[in-house]
């Protein structure tokens, strides 16, 4: 279900389209959502929804299974929805006509890990994958001028690739290789705990240009998700594998430099029960927030004195974007919420929303 735009509208664009100008069409043309975020209803079926700043939902288009995340075109009103790992296809959605417009199928021998990313032109499009035969991390290269045709792949830098971000004004990817070794065999489980090698890989014109890991004390704390600030500074949120407790599941990178882990009580970081879920990061780049649905859990930290400033609780939270004022949420339990200093605007819908919520 699209929701339209009005008559007068329609009647300029029929007359461009008479007059031989066929105009591009943009997000506007999909309801100027502020966000896109996949969901679930209760009686089983799936959507992927645009939302707006106002915290309405703009459109809902159907999936054929749980989503993930998704990547949302630079400028035309198209977006790819991937599957929850470890999927084997993504969808490529008109968003304002609601038509797929194709269906991205993992090669052999390899599965998606649910995140991708467009070129800064957006005639190309990242996504993370495994290459399960071998155990190591690919990304994907695909063609959208050419209707999304995979034209190659290249070397994530590590294993398990999850996120993927564009750094901002450039074609430089980021790729969090969380360090975990799947197999499809063997669903979700982790095969490889021991060994494991978590690390940030910067890649430009489809080379490996730099690498950051954590300390070695810190190998079993795999790192998921990205948020990219607007100086190309990179925050990170990382799940922990160890039985023992661990000192800090946020960190911040900036290029040229070692990984720096933000700091919080030990009582507050426990209180994320060793799980990230999410990462964001404010528009002026002062403030990382990030959310652990199993704690149930936002926290907020400030990146000029590395330390967490506030903690607030929200039942299954995970989805998190910078709003124009605070940063928006949404939860498992159907809540779209606005949280601010102060206050928080809240809208709720019948929707179980999933882990992820883009900002475009």
């Amino acid at each position: 279900m699209t929701r339209r735009t009005d008559t007068g509208r329609r009647r300029f664009l029929g007359g461009l389209i008479a007059a031989g100008v066929i105009p591009r069409p943009t997000w506007a043309d999909a309801g100027s959502p502020a966000y896109l975020a996949a969901g679930g209803r209760p009686d089983g079926s799936y959507l992927l929804c645009g939302i707006g700043a106002d915290l309405s939902v703009r459109f809902e288009l159907p999936l054929p299974a749980r989503g993930h995340a998704a990547a949302a075109h630079p400028s035309r009103p198209q977006a790819v929805a991937f599957a929850r790992r470890p999927g084997t296809f993504a969808l490529v959605i008109d968003c304002a006509s609601g038509r797929i417009l194709s269906t991205l199928a993992s090669p052999e021998g390899r599965h998606f890990y649910g995140h991708g990313a467009y070129s800064q032109a957006g005639d190309l499009l990242y996504t993370t994958e495994n290459d399960f035969t071998t155990g190591t991390g690919r990304i994907g290269v695909w063609d959208v001028t050419a209707g999304y045709v995979r034209v190659g792949e290249i070397a994530s830098g590590g294993i398990g690739p999850h996120d993927i971000r564009r750094l901002p004004g450039s074609d430089t990817l980021v790729v969090a290789n969380g360090g975990i070794d799947t197999h499809p065999d063997s669903g979700r489980a982790k095969l490889n705990i021991p060994t494991m090698a978590p690390n940030l890989t910067y890649i430009e014109a489809e080379r490996i240009v730099e690498q950051a890991a954590l300390p070695k004390a810190l190998h079993k704390n795999s790192i998921r998700h990205l948020a990219v600030g607007p100086q190309g500074e990179v925050a990170l949120g990382m799940q922990w594998q160890g039985e023992e407790p661990v000192d800090a599941l946020v960190g911040l990178h900036r290029r040229g430099s070692e990984i720096t882990l933000f700091d919080a009580p030990a009582e507050a970081v426990d209180r994320m029960q060793g799980y990230i879920g999410s990462v964001a990061c404010s528009a002026d780049g002062a403030t990382i927030a990030v959310t652990s649905p199993r704690g149930g859990m936002v926290q907020f930290y400030d990146t000029a004195t590395m330390a967490l400033t506030r903690s607030e609780a929200l039942e299954d939270v995970c989805g998190i974007a910078p709003a124009a004022q605070g940063f928006t949420v949404t939860t498992g339990t159907g809540t779209l919420r606005c949280l601010r200093d102060t206050a928080g605007a809240r809208a709720s819908a019948a929707l179980m929303w999933d882990n992820h919520l883009v900002a475009l």
